[in-house]
């Protein structure tokens, strides 16, 4: 089964290659990857209760990063609003605080961008109870 999944994202990571080339259109396929890292990265802890990561990191290449902030795109802030939303859709619930970081990078390996998502590392109310102290 992980074999096919990795194929069917490689073969996505093709066409949305090969789209981007003919397409511009970097903020829809960005948001399309930010859905498909949460969607994928879902834990079931119930019938009712589906928690997915809340921190995603976007890494953006220098030309995708260039193009967006010319245009006046406000990346970070959109992606964070409709990716909210989509989990609204979904039902599932955010393991803290959702955050988007948007980033530039070099090391991008399609070119254009690379998202990962992962939740916060759990912090313990009595750490700002020691701290307050």
């Amino acid at each position: 089964m992980q074999t096919l999944n990795r194929w069917e994202r490689a073969i996505e990571r093709w066409e949305a290659s090969l789209l981007a080339k003919v397409v511009r259109s970097e903020p829809v396929e960005l948001l399309g990857a930010l859905k498909r890292e949460c969607d994928s990265h879902t834990v079931v802890c119930g019938p009712t209760r589906v928690v997915v990561p809340n921190v995603y990191d976007v890494e953006l290449a220098d030309a995708v990063h260039e193009e967006l902030t010319r245009r006046g795109c406000h990346v970070g802030q959109e992606l964070t609003d409709q990716l909210m939303r989509h989990a609204e859709d979904k039902g599932y619930e955010w393991a803290g605080p959702l955050t988007v970081h948007v980033s530039r990078s070099d090391r991008v390996p399609n070119g254009r961008y690379r998202v990962a998502g992962r939740p916060m590392a759990h912090i313990r109310a009595d750490t700002f109870a020691d701290a307050t102290a």
